[in-house]
């Protein structure tokens, strides 16, 4: 499970540097506008490595706490969706289970957090490392 889980937030974590490295293109020219009035490029880094950490920090925050809802609810909520849309989820004639079972241990959670965290500032670095490394004189060119 730890496996599926790190995947699943590795995949997020790709979407997170897909949306910075489109950001910094779509913001050239801001951020050579930034140099040129005197901004060092490890305080341009420190803006983008800011924004995809509270992009991770927000995406963290939503996922616990869907993620310990639902598992401490599934009993409940599985029903309901059963009698909602008139399906029975696990036959009993199909499956050897007829319930979803769900155990939580607060260690796994805190652990997922962990490397929900580390794999989005990881994933900051690259789109922050290319946003410092833009050439004003180039980035303002064609405007």
């Amino acid at each position: 499970m730890f496996i599926i889980l790190t995947l699943i937030v590795a995949v997020a974590a790709f979407n997170i540097v897909s949306t910075l490295v489109m950001v910094v293109n779509d913001k050239r020219s801001d951020i050579a506008i930034l140099r040129t009035l005197g901004a060092s490029p490890g305080s341009i880094m420190t803006i983008f490595i800011i924004q995809g950490v509270v992009i991770g920090v927000l995406g963290t925050a939503l996922g616990v706490a869907g993620g310990v809802g639902l598992a401490l609810n599934v009993e409940t909520i599985v029903p309901a969706i059963e009698s909602l849309f008139n399906v029975e989820f696990l036959a009993a004639d199909v499956y050897y289970i007829s319930d979803v079972p769900s155990e939580m241990h607060w260690n796994d959670v805190w652990t997922m957090v962990l490397v929900s965290m580390g794999l989005s500032l990881l994933a900051t670095l690259y789109p922050a490392w290319r946003a410092a490394h833009t050439l004003p004189a180039e980035a303002l060119r064609y405007e």
